[in-house]
């Protein structure tokens, strides 16, 4: 029965270091650290995308009055405006065209700053994230290795499980996997001396003589803890 007990606690031993395996909580801190990079750079991608947008109007912008600046030099250029008058009002244009030219090439400038800016973060942000794949990818194979050595050791202990079982009546079994249930995992606990080491009380003088009087095979339970007591060379009975 104890080496039921033993095996039993070995299985429960396996599946915790399953449970909480290193790998587990560090995916789950790169899932959430990849889900807040995820949204900053989704946004990064709209104000590039925006400011691409603004800096083609901003060029376009740009070109067409440089296109009507040159075509009224080439009408002053070419002589063929003769009035006085005429020519004051073209040249009055040409300086209003190239106030103008450099006005919207300051903004032109402006919009490229800030595009180059964006740019360098949207890159930072697609970085990180395919760094966050790298690691997910290497998180994943330990864990993968890890939990794979973890089931062949289960699969290795609860073989030895199930013939230890099968030697014991099963009504036994039964009865100790109800109280392995009720008391915390363990079922059947030594006695060792006059103490039940599955509650770690002393048990009674009138419970040890009835355990001195018992039968070899009699199946004796703790009064305090309920649990399966096995005698063994250490025991006082």
């Amino acid at each position: 029965m104890l080496d039921l007990q033993d095996l039993d606690l070995q299985l429960d031993q396996i599946a915790h270091k399953r449970a909480s395996l290193p790998e587990h909580q560090a995916l789950k801190d790169l899932t959430a650290e990849k889900s807040v990079v995820d949204r900053q750079l989704v946004t990064a991608d709209t104000e590039v995308s925006d400011l691409q947008r603004e800096q083609k109007k901003a060029d376009s912008d740009v070109e067409q009055v440089k296109q009507r600046r040159a075509r009224n030099q080439q009408r002053l250029d070419s002589g063929q405006v003769t009035s006085p008058r005429d020519l004051e009002n073209l040249q009055h244009e040409i300086g209003s065209l190239d106030r103008r030219i450099s006005d919207l090439e300051d903004t032109e400038l402006e919009v490229m700053e800030k595009l180059e800016a964006a740019e360098a973060v949207q890159g930072d942000l697609r970085a990180r994230a395919e760094a966050f794949a790298g690691r997910q990818s290497e998180l994943e194979t330990s864990r993968d290795a890890a939990l794979k050595e973890l089931d062949e050791q289960r699969a290795g202990v609860a073989d030895q499980r199930s013939a230890v079982a099968a030697e014991l009546p099963e009504p036994l079994v039964t009865q100790y996997q109800k109280l392995r249930e009720r008391n915390g995992g363990i079922g059947a606990a030594p006695l060792v001396g006059k103490r039940c080491m599955g509650c770690r009380m002393e048990l009674a003088p009138s419970d040890l003589t009835r355990f001195k009087a018992a039968a070899p095979d009699a199946v004796l339970r703790c009064e305090e803890c309920g649990r399966i007591l096995v005698r063994t060379s250490e025991s006082a009975v």
